[in-house]
């Protein structure tokens, strides 16, 4: 797996977290779709799967602009999408940009992390967070953590999409179990509107050219 702090370098992103049937259609179908993802600004589409979570998946696309992002929500491409997986409920979306991205040096290892812990949360202040997670990066450190991207809502100040890498299934099995008080918005999620943490690993990268 190669990180993806580089993919979403100062990203506009779109992530999806949702459960499917099968989650083995989800990349066939994404491929078929590459012509129309390139329409709606995508340039890289990434799928990764539960670990802990039969059926369940996030795909994250990494967008060349904002503007079209209601386009892209209301597009024919992902109902035809959500159709052909099987979804049966409205997944999870969630629409922002990067507000800061930390690679922690003190954790980096000789192999690629393994796994992602991926959340969207509503956290009470954004700026308070993000000052927290630095002050405690020793200890994200210790826990296995090796890069933290922090990504804010378009439409909600509260809202936030955090995605961890992480060494290895069991460091985020213990980190999901027993966070950090600096990682607050662990115990945001699944509340209402809001999936549980997510814990997967990469299964499939796309790299979208404009001219595709």
């Amino acid at each position: 797996m190669t990180g993806t702090a580089d993919v979403h370098a100062h990203a506009l992103v779109l992530a999806m977290d949702y459960r499917v049937p099968d989650p083995g259609k989800v990349w066939p179908l994404l491929q078929k779709r590459k012509d129309a993802l390139a329409r709606l600004g995508a340039h890289h589409v990434l799928v990764y799967t539960s670990t802990e979570d039969h059926g369940r998946v996030m795909v994250t696309m990494a967008l060349r602009s904002r503007e079209p992002i209601l386009e892209v929500l209301r597009s024919r491409v992902f109902l035809d999408w959500f159709d052909a997986v099987g979804l049966e409920d409205i997944p999870a979306i969630f629409a922002g940009e990067t507000v800061d991205k930390i690679v922690i040096p003190e954790a980096a290892g000789t192999e690629p992390p393994g796994v992602i812990v991926a959340a969207i949360a509503a956290v009470e202040d954004v700026p308070s967070l993000i000052a927290g997670v630095h002050s405690a990066l020793d200890r994200f450190a210790a826990a296995g953590i090796r890069a933290i991207r922090v990504f804010g809502a378009f439409d909600d100040e509260h809202e936030v999409f955090i995605l961890q890498e992480i060494d290895n299934e069991a460091d985020a099995t213990h980190w999901v179990n027993d966070p950090d008080s600096a990682a607050e918005w662990m115990t945001g999620t699944g509340i209402g509107a809001y999936p549980p943490v997510f814990v997967g690993r990469l299964q499939h990268m796309m790299r979208i050219d404009e001219n595709d």
